[in-house]
């Protein structure tokens, strides 16, 4: 798929997904949500108005409040992409995320995940 296909869907129709690659191992769409939140500086609130607003990937990433500042501390592969070389700004978050839920259905714990010092 190319970016910009991709940057175009809805968000509201990739975050089932997200949800259930978290259920299927044991997690909750309430660690799925957290880890949003703290990628994207959205509220509770706000991140559920961005799913019923049906906002594309590109808008939801462009108003969210504030990305973590800890974001960088996030490295690793997905798809075959270590995350922290992606060029493309807006592809790079979305891989940021795909990452965090990746290690989240592997069963890292949320502080690790959320790169909360020991």
């Amino acid at each position: 798929m190319d970016n910009q296909r991709l940057f175009k869907m809805a968000f509201a129709s990739v975050y089932p997904a997200y949800v259930n690659k978290a259920e299927r191992k044991n997690r909750t769409k309430e660690e799925v949500d957290q880890i949003i939140r703290w990628l994207t500086g959205y509220t509770q609130a706000k991140l559920e108005q961005q799913l019923k607003k049906r906002n594309d990937i590109e808008t939801f990433f462009a108003q969210a409040p504030k990305l973590n500042p800890n974001v960088a501390l996030i490295k690793g592969v997905v798809c075959g992409i270590r995350v922290e070389e992606v060029k493309d700004p807006l592809m790079q978050k979305i891989r940021f995320l795909d990452k965090l839920i990746d290690e989240l259905a592997k069963g890292k714990a949320m502080e690790k995940i959320l790169r909360e010092p020991s």
